[in-house]
């Protein structure tokens, strides 16, 4: 009985941390403004750096990465800046920890098309693949992070498909985008 239940409890926190890691990378609740903006970070750099780096995938991965910490790092600097100036005080190391906290979906929403890239590089998967898994990746989170954000104001199906609609246009217009530049 005693074995049956422990068995049952790492079950069940195995699928805790598994839905805790897709929370992480996908983003929810809070996170989804930043995974949409690592997103967006993601594909317009693979649109921007696709054809440059086409031979050389694992350049494009630290092209993305460190165009996505930048920003984070940005971010979260603009962000203790304003919260400083909003309290009047300069922020302590634990304050502006919790900004960078709180932004983190910025860069872990470059771990899956990193991931693909990664793949590529290595040649597991053939490059042009790589990379137009990466964008595929990208854009069905805009759509997921859509979904998520209308349910979690409980919007009503014609708002819900004008989130999505709204995120997918702006999935796609990086495609095309992307399209044109490498063609």
């Amino acid at each position: 009985m005693t074995s049956e239940r422990s068995t049952q409890e790492g079950q069940a926190g195995g699928g805790s941390t598994l839905r805790r890691l897709g929370t992480l990378l996908v983003g929810q609740g809070e996170a989804i403004a930043g995974t949409v903006y690592g997103t967006i970070i993601v594909l317009a750099t693979i649109t921007a750096g696709a054809s440059a780096f086409q031979d050389d995938l694992w350049r494009l991965c630290v092209v993305i990465a460190a165009s996505v910490l930048v920003v984070w790092v940005a971010h979260v600097y603009s962000n203790g800046l304003g919260q400083s100036l909003h309290m009047r005080r300069r922020l302590t190391w634990t304050e502006l920890m919790a900004i960078a906290r709180r932004e983190y979906a910025i860069p872990l929403a470059a771990v899956l098309p990193l991931t693909s890239l990664v793949l590529g590089a290595t040649g597991i998967l053939a490059g042009s693949t790589a990379v137009w898994l990466a964008v595929g990746i990208g854009v069905a989170t805009l759509t997921l992070e859509g979904l998520s954000y209308a349910r979690l104001e409980r919007l009503n199906l014609t708002a819900t498909i004008a989130t999505v609609a709204l995120n997918l246009a702006l999935g796609v217009t990086i495609v095309l985008l992307k399209a044109l530049v490498a063609h």
